[in-house]
């Protein structure tokens, strides 16, 4: 557990519609909340079992139909968070990997548009 890198600090800006994260590694990653809503990792959202640990980052970087708002973020042992939405849904548990691995920032994906 100690080589994992993991959040320091949470933040959401529901107006804004950002959620930022600061991981002991000294990097930051800013998730819009639409592309992070559409990635929720929950066997539902997913799909199927098949589809699990899989995401379109793409979807950060869309123009939203519609906002999402962040309701409450509750701790999930020490690995995840589980995401309370506006929309009733709060079934994802977003592991740390996980997020570290959606970062839609220039440095961790340069193909962004």
């Amino acid at each position: 557990m100690s080589d994992q890198v993991i959040p320091t600090g949470i933040e959401v800006s529901n107006s804004d519609q950002v959620l930022e994260i600061e991981w002991s590694d000294g990097h930051h990653s800013e998730y819009p909340l639409f592309g992070l809503r559409k990635n929720c990792p929950c066997v539902t959202c997913r799909g199927g079992h098949g589809n699990m640990n899989s995401f379109d980052r793409s979807l950060f970087f869309v123009d939203p139909t519609q906002n999402f708002e962040v309701e409450d973020i509750k701790q999930i042992g020490n690995h995840a968070i589980k995401i309370f939405w506006n929309d009733g849904h709060n079934n994802g548990m977003y592991q740390w990997g996980t997020l570290r691995d959606m970062c839609p920032c220039k440095e961790c994906y340069p193909e962004q548009a």
